[in-house]
């Protein structure tokens, strides 16, 4: 498979926005006038290096990649709608999303005047390969996976993952937010698969939500349109400082990944103890998927006692289900009480 084949044509002719600093990178020894920046200097005056090599080098070593395989973004958002802007061509290119999953897809779609095709998973939460191979055509050029997924909590069967991979002549774009509570990743293979992209995020596992930095892994052409497209001063010099300053204690020190899963673990038996608990689904993440019975006075009952978890039941497949963030041990404790006194 040529990626480049897949790559919508003004895409590939497109000759990506140069910036002051890709013209002059930084040097202590020049006077710089050249960014119509301002030049009086309070620390953040000046543009970022938009090549961020201190951070790209910490995370390629972490994850044992070459450092022109990886693209930061501003969150995975951003990096599912490159990736839409790059394949698909508004109007005619279609994706394909397994349902019910994580909302972004079909809105990033709609935004570009992409088809989204809708593909139930089964009973079990898992990939029915032959529906999904069964919607495969020229005009379909990216499928969506979370896994671990978002809202069910479960991960899919790797052979299932693998089988799409090689089957599809398109991009496989898979979401992996919640793999550090799992040990399923898929970003070993990102150079087996030219099709291939792998999301990981700086918001789960690695507490930096508020700072906005995602990361796309796949092999160094397919990262290269990436970097072509993306805004040139997408990630800020606060999100780098503050990723630089904790990522290595956060690797390192995986001790709230381990007590949020112990956590997660006892949160299920206790809430299947509960007698209007119809069924806590399976959760390789941080967060419990969980039928009641009438989800929405569950949820009405919970706000009105100052704990908000996230009502799940308007959505396909998630009927009377409520999504629940593993919280610190105080705080389970605390949901369990509550919800007792119902």
């Amino acid at each position: 498979m040529k990626i480049k084949n897949l790559v919508r044509k003004n895409i590939e002719d497109l000759i990506p926005y140069s910036s002051a600093r890709d013209e002059f990178n930084k040097s202590d020894n020049y006077i710089y006038l050249d960014a119509n920046e301002s030049s009086y200097d309070n620390g953040y005056n000046r543009y970022p290096n938009n090549k961020h090599p201190e951070l790209i080098a910490l995370i390629s070593n972490y994850k044992k990649l070459n450092k022109d395989e990886l693209v930061l973004c501003n969150g995975t958002d951003e990096l599912i709608d490159l990736v839409i802007r790059v394949f698909c061509e508004p109007g005619k290119d279609k994706i394909i999303t397994l349902n019910p999953t994580y909302g972004m897809y079909e809105v990033s779609a709609k935004i570009n005047n992409v088809k989204n095709v809708k593909i139930d998973l089964d009973h079990n939460f898992q990939i029915d390969i032959e529906k999904v191979k069964s919607q495969f055509d020229d005009l379909t050029k990216i499928i969506f996976i979370t896994n671990p997924n978002n809202p069910t909590g479960n991960c899919f069967n790797e052979d299932s993952i693998i089988e799409i991979i090689e089957s599809f002549n398109g991009i496989v774009f898979i979401d992996e937010a919640y793999i550090d509570y799992s040990n399923n990743s898929l970003i070993s293979k990102v150079n087996m698969y030219q099709n291939l992209i792998i999301s990981q995020t700086f918001s789960k596992a690695l507490g930096l939500a508020g700072i906005r930095l995602g990361v796309g892994y796949s092999n160094s052409n397919l990262i290269s349109y990436l970097k072509k497209v993306k805004p040139p001063y997408n990630v800020n010099s606060l999100t780098e400082k503050k990723a630089i300053e904790n990522i290595s204690s956060t690797y390192l020190n995986n001790s709230q990944i381990k007590e949020t899963i112990l956590e997660r673990n006892k949160l299920e038996k206790k809430l299947e103890n509960l007698p209007f608990v119809k069924k806590v689904y399976p959760s390789d993440s941080n967060f419990l998927l969980v039928k009641v019975a009438n989800a929405n006075n569950v949820y009405k009952y919970l706000l009105d006692n100052g704990i908000v978890v996230r009502n799940r039941s308007q959505i396909k497949g998630c009927e009377e289900c409520l999504r629940i963030t593993v919280g610190t041990p105080k705080q389970n404790n605390l949901l369990i009480n509550v919800l007792k006194r119902i």
